[in-house]
Parts: structure tokens; sequence; C-alpha cells
């Protein structure tokens, strides 16, 4: 079916595009606001319209909301974290290091684990037989969907990477088969910037666009 009613996207709207492409933030400083379930319903819904590989969908989000595995969460982050910043050398670097807030897993009042099926029936091994990789890229996607609608509503969210894939499995009791991609917490941030915090604090700025593209 020819789809006769598509919309028309005009410059007043690429503009808008263009500021909350530029003021999309990894949040860790939220305030104690909470936030309605239909509205992080409408976010994963948002996220689910994100391209995947043979239309195979194979995200899967895992809403952490036991105050016992959040707390158990929060522990083994803030070990990792310890572990990371004992593994820089340079003594000013972990300094800068320990400067840091890595993550808002105390203050957010959601808490979002996500997973890729590798194994999900849909599409029928489409795209996937020679990039089996594609699968997780899938739910990369998702994920900046979802941070891009929740941005669009003047959310924060906030991707925690200082964690064992292995143990957060295990905490949440997920089917083996599934794979680790990313723990989300989200919620108001407690302020805006127009720099990303990382630029702020020092620790690595913005990357001259020309240097990272090339023509062969």
């Amino acid at each position: 079916m020819i789809a006769r009613n598509a919309p028309t996207f005009d410059a007043g709207f690429h503009e808008q595009l263009d500021d909350l492409l530029s003021w999309r933030r990894d949040v860790r400083r939220f305030d104690s606001r909470p936030i309605e379930p239909k509205i992080i319903d409408d976010l994963l819904d948002r996220a689910c319209l994100a391209p995947s590989v043979g239309n195979a969908q194979p995200w899967r989000f895992v809403a952490v909301q036991s105050e016992a595995v959040r707390s158990s969460i929060v522990t083994h982050v803030d070990m990792e974290n310890c572990k990371a910043a004992a593994a820089y050398e340079d003594r000013q670097v972990q300094s800068d290091y320990q400067r840091l807030k890595l993550h808002g897993l105390r203050e957010a009042p959601v808490h979002l684990a996500v997973f890729c099926d590798d194994d999900a029936p849909e599409g029928r091994g489409l795209g996937r037989q020679t990039m089996p990789e594609t699968m997780i890229y899938s739910v990369v996607m998702a994920i900046q969907n979802l941070w891009l609608a929740a941005r669009a509503r003047n959310i924060g969210l906030g991707w925690v990477s200082i964690l064992e894939p292995d143990k957060i499995g295990v905490m949440l009791d997920i089917p083996p088969d599934w794979r680790f991609v990313a723990y989300l917490c989200i919620g108001y941030p407690a302020e805006e910037s127009e720099q990303p915090e990382l630029v702020k604090l020092g620790w690595q700025g913005r990357i001259d666009r020309t240097k990272t593209r090339f023509v062969r």
C-alpha cells in the first residue's frame, strides 16, 4: 500500500531535531520526581520503532523495581567503579576519574536493563548469517530511540557500563540465552547543561568531526 499521507518535515522541524541531538546528555544527576508508568510505556513504544536486522526486533527490556535487587546492583557497580579507578596507573588520571559521578542509580526513579535475544525467531535469520552482531546493533538502535524520545520529554537517561554483564543477568534471573546490552537509569535531570559532563570536567572534549570522516 502506498502511503499518501506521509509527513513532510519542514525547516522548523529540522532545527528542533538539531536541538534534540545537540542537547542529548548521558545524565547522572536526577531529582526525586517519579515518572508515570504511562510515560515509560510510551518511551518503550518509541524504542520499539527502531530498525532491526531482518525485522527481528531482538530487544528485551526488563524493568528493575525490586529495591533489594536495585541495592545489589548499586553495590556491584560501586565495587566495579573502585576497581576501574585502581586500574589507572597515572595518579593524576586516577584522581580525575575519582572526581567523576559515573552513575545516578541511587537517585533515578527508573532502572531498565536491556538485553538482546540472539535466538529470536522473528526475522527468520535474515541479514544475520554473516554478521550476527547486527542483532546487538539493532538493540543499540532501540536504546538510541529511547534516549532521544526521553530527551524530547525533558527526561534524562544514563547508560551505566561499569559492571559485569554476567552478574547482572544472574541478579535479574533472566533467560540464559539473552545477552546483556545496557543498564539504564531514567529520571528527570537535576540540572541542564549545554555541555556533556565529561567535557565540563575536562575528562574528554569533543573531537573535531573532520578527524572522524574519511573518503576512499
